[in-house]
């Protein structure tokens, strides 16, 4: 016997899920599943984070059942590169899905079709996706705009003759107005202790002058 997930979906309130609960527990009865869940969503459709799918798509990961039985297809979703993406991941996982309305079971032979046609598509999508971000990244270099987080824009001697003094990490990093762990990466990064001050060697300032300058 099966474990079958059941998933229904209202936008509003004034909708009933009952109505759509009723027909999914006539449908696995009929195949011989046994319901082990039922997952439920008052939201649009057009939302791709909803509680009542985001803890099916959890528990079909620890694989809590063998199958999802929707009342249609908008009902996982309106917007068609979420439910390509949500068919796709239950394909992965080895799970059936299965549409009352449209008559699709992705455990039979048009099903395992469906399925090859929506991988395909979904890759072709997310390699599409991958192509915008590249010609963007390309055009925004062209147009000299700064790609990424800001080089780090501190006074690195300043900061490191007030190490020296004995000023702490967290007064260092209020006083340049970077973070702590900043403080630290530019420590590391002249080969000066963290915990302990700016030790200089014989030669004195001289030689915290040229080790600065390296960095």
């Amino acid at each position: 016997m099966k474990r079958a997930a059941l998933y229904a979906r209202v936008s509003t309130v004034d909708q009933h899920l009952e109505t759509q609960l009723l027909d999914l527990r006539a449908m696995a009865k009929q195949r011989g599943h046994e319901v082990v869940h039922e997952y439920t969503d008052t939201i649009s459709g057009t939302k791709s984070k909803r509680p009542g799918l985001d803890q099916l798509l959890a528990d079909a990961r620890r694989n809590r059942f063998d199958c999802v039985l929707v009342a249609a297809f908008d009902r996982m979703a309106r917007n068609v590169r979420h439910f390509l993406e949500v068919l796709d991941e239950l394909n992965h996982l080895g799970i059936e899905f299965v549409s009352l309305r449209e008559n699709i079971d992705t455990g039979g032979a048009l099903g395992v079709a469906m399925v090859v046609i929506v991988s395909a598509i979904a890759q072709v999508e997310r390699q599409a996706i991958v192509e915008r971000v590249r010609a963007g990244m390309r055009r925004a270099r062209l147009e000299g705009r700064q790609i990424g987080r800001k080089p780090l824009q501190v006074d690195r001697r300043g900061l490191l003759r007030d190490r020296e003094r004995g000023m702490s990490l967290n007064q260092l990093a209020r006083a340049y107005g970077v973070s702590k762990a900043s403080v630290c990466r530019i420590l590391k990064d002249a080969k000066a202790p963290v915990s302990g001050g700016f030790v200089p060697e014989a030669s004195g300032f001289a030689q915290d002058k040229e080790l600065v300058s390296s960095i």
